[in-house]
């Protein structure tokens, strides 16, 4: 039940009917059509995000767009934070990270997340089953109507998440976060950082190419 803002100004508690994949993910969860949903989803929840004017409210910083940006972002669009119903997003959960910022910010993140743009160690431990990568994140941008600017800008936030090495995650485990820490060492620390870096230096022009073309 995440928590929302009624018309009275008050948080209200709302249920939202459906199924919420959980580690290791189900395979109509790894699916391009439950992919391409949340896609829409987003695109629908930033344009009438776009029609509210941020205010001075005490936004979280943790994982913003370090450009900043005029859009509420969700910032954390992962499949444990999708509701989703018949295989296809119908909601999106836990706003605790959300700021305002850039669409292509926001679904980059999601991308990486969720394609997953992650190497095959990392994402086998979530359950993931041999994904085609490089086309996944054109699906998105085709789903989503990106053009060929805003992809360059997507693969470039991207590269610079991997190159930050999980800055979040460590973040929370030097504050002594104890789900971070469980997560930290399930996830084999710092090794599986360095690893993605590695993995994406030597996959990332299969992504850059895939982006090009078109579905």
């Amino acid at each position: 039940m995440p928590e929302g803002i009624g018309a009275d100004g008050r948080e209200q508690l709302v249920f939202i009917k459906g199924d919420v994949p959980l580690p290791p993910y189900p395979s109509w969860a790894q699916s391009d059509a439950a992919l391409a949903s949340v896609a829409t989803l987003m695109r629908e929840f930033h344009r009438v995000s776009g029609t509210l004017t941020p205010d001075d409210s005490s936004w979280s910083d943790e994982m913003a767009d370090p450009e900043g940006g005029s859009i509420v972002c969700h910032n954390d669009v992962c499949l444990e934070n999708i509701v989703f119903r018949n295989g296809l997003a119908v909601g999106l959960l836990d706003f605790d990270f959300a700021a305002p910022g850039r669409p292509v910010y926001d679904l980059a993140q999601f991308a990486r997340m969720c394609v997953p743009i992650d190497d095959d160690l990392s994402a086998a431990r979530l359950g993931w089953v041999e994904p085609d990568r490089p086309a996944r994140p054109r699906l998105v941008a085709d789903t989503y109507g990106i053009g060929s600017r805003e992809r360059q800008e997507l693969l470039g936030i991207v590269a610079r998440s991997m190159e930050r090495g999980g800055e979040f995650v460590r973040r929370r485990v030097a504050a002594a976060d104890t789900n971070f820490i469980e997560m930290w060492n399930e996830m084999g620390g710092m090794e599986r950082y360095d690893r993605r870096r590695l993995w994406w230096q030597e996959q990332q022009e299969g992504f850059i190419d895939a982006l090009r073309q078109r579905c």
